[in-house]
């Protein structure tokens, strides 16, 4: 058996520090509702304003991390957020793509926002403690998370080299399939209300079927996700912290970045090379357990290949669309 494995999972955190933390991450999406319960259009002042607190928090909050634990587990939150936070970028230019097939209208794209990211969070936290369950009782569980993340990886290449383009088939999509089955849905939206009545029956709204839609999406963004930021720590604590902060701030980061989302034509290319690089330190961490002779990849060195990553795609995909004019139908399509 693996030493890791043998010794257990060491982690930073404490029953009351799970309970403050899960307080904090509900306290903060009940504020998000809060402050979405009028639907309106969100200016750039507002999102920026957010964006700044969603930005400050964590990075406060890895501030502390490193002061009380050490600057090993300092870098693994730091790291563990970024990959995360690059992963939730993805996340929203499929959000992007399903407001844009449903139609939804721009005052409540902000709830729709936050749907998702509540669901994301929930499924987060599910997937996160399978994942410890099974680091603490499989010796190959790093292997598995490993070859998960090499195959996205490949399929994320695959698809951006074939210029396979990302798109939304509403029709196709078994949940909604599913909805339209058991109830009627009607054509308009009605504000934030997800069942209205139609002639004494009930009937579904276009929001309730979009708000189901990113549901599904979010249990695809959740099997890469956790196992990515599993190849940075193994600590479940910190694997929660760096989804919660980095899903948190979505919303408000959506308005931000809607008309560059589009023009980051490279951004699949960089999250390939970030998770085929994570899936091979997963695979190398595996194997050292087994033969200490097997070098392991430090988390700085981590560090230093995500944001070189981040910065060469960014950079690229900006030079790429330079003439191009940001949300133009033609720079989603050049997106691969």
């Amino acid at each position: 058996m693996p030493e890791y494995a043998a010794a257990g999972l060491e982690s930073v955190s404490t029953p009351s520090l799970w309970a403050v933390t899960i307080a904090g991450v509900i306290a903060l999406l009940v504020l998000d509702f809060v402050v979405t319960r009028r639907p309106h259009e969100v200016s750039l002042k507002e999102a920026l304003g957010w964006s700044a607190f969603y930005i400050a928090l964590p990075l406060g909050f890895g501030a502390w991390i490193w002061s009380e634990f050490g600057s090993d587990r300092g870098f693994d939150y730091l790291t563990g957020y970024l990959v995360e936070k690059s992963l939730s970028v993805d996340n929203l230019f499929v959000f992007m793509l399903l407001l844009a097939a449903f139609a939804v209208p721009s005052v409540l794209v902000q709830r729709v926002l936050l749907f998702g990211i509540t669901g994301a969070l929930v499924l987060r936290g599910v997937f996160i403690a399978l994942g410890h369950a099974a680091l603490q009782t499989l010796d190959f569980a790093f292997l598995i998370f490993a070859l998960i993340l090499l195959f996205t990886a490949a399929k994320l290449l695959r698809d951006a080299f074939s210029g396979h383009e990302q798109t939304v088939d509403i029709g196709a999509m078994r949940s909604v399939r599913l909805l339209r089955r058991i109830m009627p849905v009607v054509n308009d939206y009605h504000g934030t209300k997800m069942i209205v009545r139609v002639d004494g029956r009930r009937a579904l709204t276009p929001l309730a079927l979009v708000v189901v839609a990113v549901f599904a999406t979010d249990v695809v963004f959740a099997v890469d996700s956790v196992p990515a930021v599993y190849g940075i720590t193994e600590d479940p604590y910190l694997v929660f912290a760096t989804n919660a902060f980095a899903l948190l701030g979505l919303r408000a980061l959506y308005f931000v970045l809607h008309a560059a989302l589009s023009r980051l034509v490279h951004l699949t290319y960089g999250l390939a090379i970030i998770l085929a690089f994570i899936g091979i330190k997963l695979g190398l961490h595996w194997a050292h357990g087994i033969w200490k002779g097997v070098p392991e990849i430090p988390t700085e060195v981590s560090l230093l290949v995500i944001v070189g990553v981040l910065a060469i795609v960014t950079i690229t995909s900006l030079r790429a669309t330079r003439n191009a004019v940001p949300g133009s139908k033609e720079v989603v399509t050049e997106r691969q």
